[in-house]
């Protein structure tokens, strides 16, 4: 995904990592050449781990961790020339709109993982889901129509520059127009 982004969109830029967990994706791009990154998470015991690996890759001085719910508080993290969604609209039923968020906050770029939407995977995200409700956890997987999470970030001036995919998962590089 992150392979998608050509170092022009990369080298110097700021970076906004939304759901972006212990910030892997932030602090790979912050060693391609990004200058600086915010993740913004909503699980704050993601943070000491987040600091842990900022600490491990020499970054900790270009990086903050935010805990913050961009739907309940869009206006929670600044806009940033680079926003990463990886693997986070599947968290959500409003994986659209979270996609809509991102995009709004993207200067230039917005890159984004989804489950590919295919039989199977969906089999394969209801078996999760029944697993989780049989465990009696609330938390749900979602399978997004690419068309809805394009339409989303189109709506926010972006076009679809690449996409690709894997076998489960699919990406998408998303550019300012």
């Amino acid at each position: 995904m992150l392979a998608s982004l050509p170092p022009e969109q990369i080298v110097g830029a700021s970076v906004l990592d939304i759901g972006g967990g212990v910030g892997a994706m932030q602090a790979e791009l912050l060693g391609a050449g990004a200058a600086r990154g915010v993740v913004v998470e909503l699980v704050a015991a993601y943070e000491p781990f987040a600091r842990s690996l900022a600490r491990e890759r020499g970054i900790e001085d270009r990086t903050t961790f935010r805990v913050a719910d961009l739907l309940e508080e869009p206006d929670a993290a600044a806009s940033a020339e680079v926003v990463v969604l990886n693997r986070v609209v599947c968290c959500s039923p409003d994986g659209v709109a979270l996609t809509g968020v991102a995009a709004r906050l993207a200067q230039r770029s917005l890159v984004l993982s989804f489950p590919r939407d295919r039989p199977l995977v969906r089999l394969g995200l209801r078996a999760i889901n029944g697993l989780q409700w049989a465990m009696g956890r609330s938390f749900r997987v979602f399978c997004h129509r690419p068309a809805s999470l394009f339409a989303a970030a189109e709506n926010e001036g972006l076009r679809l520059v690449e996409q690709g995919h894997g076998r489960l998962w699919e990406y998408a590089w998303l550019g300012r127009t």
